[in-house]
This record gives C-alpha cells, structure tokens and sequence, in this order.
C-alpha cells in the first residue's frame, strides 16, 4: 500500500503490538465501571488479561495523542442493537480498532474507518470452521496443502475478513462467505458496506506464529507504521 504516484492526501496509520499485561491495580484503575465489569465477566485470566491491555494499550496511547491522563479517557461501547456496553469502543475524533489473540494484543490508530485483526495459526483448521468462512474458490486453494500449511493460510484468510468486517462496525452481521478475497485484497462482497473499491487490505506483521490484517474504508492510499509497545 504505497503512494502510486497519487497526488494527494494520504492516510497514515500506526499500528503496536503488545503482549498482555499482569493484572494489576495501575492497570485496573484505567477502567471505568462498565469495563471493570467485562473485565471480571471473563472467566479465564489470560481472556482478562487480553481485554485489560487492549484497555490499557488505547487510553495510554490515545491520551498521549490528547495530552490527557490514561484514566481520563472514556469510551463509548454501546451496542447499536442492545444498547449494552460490549460494541467497538469509540472516542470522538479518532478511528481505532483493538484485536487480541493469544499472546498479541494489537491497536490500530488512523483518521478513517478501520479494522484490525490478530490470529494465532497454532490452531487446528477443522473442515467445518474452513465451510463456515470460506466460500468455495477460497476453499479450493486450501487443497492439496499440509495440515500447518492449511492453517497458515486459513487464519490468513480469517484474520483478512475479520478485518474488513470490523472496520464496517458490523462485524460478524456480515457472513464470511459474502466476502471474497484475491489475496490481501478484497474482490467482492455481497454487503453493500464493503466496496472493493472504496476499501483497502492489508497483511501485519505481528510475530513467528501469528497471522494479522488491517482495512480501511477509503478510497485514498494509506501508509502503516508497525511498532512494539510496553507500558
């Protein structure tokens, strides 16, 4: 995703990636009270750990972008449906998307919509998981490869379509098998908030084992910084 001659603005995002951190007092200070109550609806600690420096990750950064404390920032998650706070959080002003798997926890910072999407390919790619997200072109180039090839490519696929689907806002409202993919880039979709040619894909790179991708809803280029991040 470079510049191809384009006069004109471009898109700059900065993508980080953390590892999570240890459930502590500083860290759970950060968050307001319907977090802190997602925070302790997880039930295993590695899923509190995640959401907490996803938390953690976005208020840091995005205060210092402000010139405001961490625990001064305040998101809106409310669900368009429910009305409950478990939607994409939202800040005025701002596009982000968080994304977490594993021991990656990704923040994704830019001024359009965005997606952003981590997944472990460690995992087992079960024949029902690739019919559930793949349509049949896309299941055909996952034949004939080895068990971890086959994963590989499918998280791949996966993570891609979880990002364009995130940076809708809808997420899984969208069907996995409406959206059709050429390789890092989208070739079709049958929801009319995904235009081909008014988004942008891309792959991350988020670390040995680790399959990651980002999109945009723009018909403008984009440029992404990658970094790491500690508190």
């Amino acid at each position: 995703m470079g510049r191809n001659r384009y006069v004109g603005r471009v898109i700059e995002c900065e993508v980080w990636w953390a590892r999570p951190l240890p459930v502590e007092t500083r860290h759970l200070d950060l968050l307001d009270e319907p977090e802190r109550g997602r925070f302790e609806a997880y039930r295993r600690e590695i899923d509190r750990r995640r959401f907490l420096t996803g938390r953690v990750l976005a208020k840091t950064l995005l205060g210092a972008r402000r010139g405001v404390a961490p625990g001064d920032i305040r998101f809106d998650a409310t669900c368009e449906d429910c009305g409950k706070p478990h939607g994409k959080p939202k800040l005025p002003g701002v596009e982000f998307s968080i994304s977490h798997s594993g021991e990656r926890v990704g923040l994704a910072v830019t001024t359009v919509p965005v997606g952003l999407d981590v997944e472990a390919d460690t995992r087992r790619a079960e024949d029902s998981l690739i019919e559930y997200a793949l349509n049949e072109t896309e299941q055909a180039a996952l034949r004939g490869l080895g068990a971890d090839e086959r994963a590989s490519a499918f998280f791949q696929y996966w993570s891609r379509k979880e990002a364009l689907m995130k940076a809708t806002g809808r997420g899984l409202k969208i069907p996995l098998q409406s959206i059709t993919l050429d390789g890092a880039r989208l070739a079709a979709s049958a929801d009319a908030a995904l235009n081909p040619e008014a988004t942008h894909l891309a792959d991350l790179n988020p670390g040995e084992g680790y399959r990651a991708a980002i999109a945009f809803l723009t018909t403008e280029p984009v440029t992404i910084t990658e970094k790491p991040w500690e508190i």
